[in-house]
């Protein structure tokens, strides 16, 4: 983990559970989603449901990652009370990325600034998983390797799936130039 990361309650040994795709996962997106613009009403300029759980057919971790598109992610007191008001808290602080979660640990929301790189590449990657069986096949297939190993915590297993990510993202740029893809 890089040294400007922040986690915010120290190190967290978590048990990793990968599960088959829910077609419920979307609807709990929706309802967090009716949340935080709830909360935020114009201050999200985007509020997307990303990370496996936003891929159909593909297994995951039952938690529901959200990317919150805000002016500057830097800037907590523009965005952070009013998510701390409607139950989450703050987790992760790195420049340009806050990740705020639920008390239960089920919905992770990813806070980045909009048109920011961190977006883009999750947007793309969500985007070619769907769109690319054989990727999401094999990136469905290592991480139910990587869960049944012992981790430290969740960026220990996130780490371990770096290299796929990278090999992936490569394929989805290409893709992405290809047929004009914009988040």
């Amino acid at each position: 983990m890089r040294e400007e990361t922040e986690l915010i309650g120290g190190q967290e040994k978590r048990d990793i559970t990968v599960v088959p795709y829910d077609p419920i996962w979307p609807e709990k997106f929706a309802s967090e989603r009716e949340r935080i613009m709830g909360a935020l009403g114009a201050t999200a300029q985007r509020v997307d449901h990303i990370g496996s759980t936003s891929v159909p057919g593909l297994d995951a971790k039952p938690i529901i990652d959200v990317d919150l598109s805000v002016a500057d992610a830097d800037d907590e007191a523009s965005y952070l009370p009013a998510l701390e008001r409607v139950g989450y808290h703050l987790r992760v602080r790195q420049p340009g990325h806050r990740m705020v979660r639920t008390s239960d640990l089920n919905v992770h929301v990813h806070v980045c600034a909009g048109g920011s790189e961190w977006e883009r590449r999750h947007l793309l990657f969500r985007d070619w998983l769907r769109h690319d069986p054989t990727d999401r096949q094999a990136y469905a297939k290592l991480k139910r390797e990587l869960a049944e190993r012992d981790w430290p915590d969740m960026n220990a297993y996130a780490d371990a799936k770096g290299a796929l990510i990278t090999k992936i993202t490569a394929r989805a740029e290409e893709w992405a130039r290809a047929v004009n893809w914009l988040p």
